[in-house]
């Protein structure tokens, strides 16, 4: 099931790009991040008081308040700097190398989470370093 959602996920990243290249023409990237980010915060609490996961709120711990703060403070960076090489760059060059992130995620999560690291990964690793080196040149 996660392969499911990881794969839509990945589709509307895809839609993402693309609308937010047409919807950024004539606006100022940062405030075309803040009406974004607006809609997400209104699409996701509403996930919650659909689902009724809302009374969860009490049993979050401390040390998940401040990772998902974290988290939160590093996707708005990445919106920001997303949306500003969107307005100035090309989609089909800027998304690529956005996408490179996986290969940072691979690396961080074998340091600080102590994951598997192996020549499968490593070879994922190259190709989508080549993939994205082939986009973008």
């Amino acid at each position: 099931m996660w392969f499911l959602f990881a794969l839509l996920s990945a589709v509307f990243a895809a839609l993402t790009s693309i609308l937010a290249k047409v919807g950024i023409d004539g606006v100022n990237s940062n405030l075309a991040t803040a009406i974004r980010t607006m809609v997400v915060v209104v699409m996701a609490w509403g996930m919650v008081f659909l689902t009724h996961t809302q009374s969860g709120i009490s049993e979050i711990s401390k040390k998940s308040w401040l990772f998902l703060i974290l988290s939160g403070l590093a996707t708005g960076a990445s919106w920001l700097c997303y949306y500003r090489a969107l307005q100035i760059g090309e989609a089909s060059k800027v998304v690529p190398v956005d996408k490179l992130s996986v290969i940072i995620t691979l690396v961080l999560a074998f340091v600080f989470l102590h994951e598997s690291f192996t020549m499968k990964s490593m070879i994922g690793c190259v190709l989508i370093g080549a993939g994205t080196l082939l986009m973008v040149l």
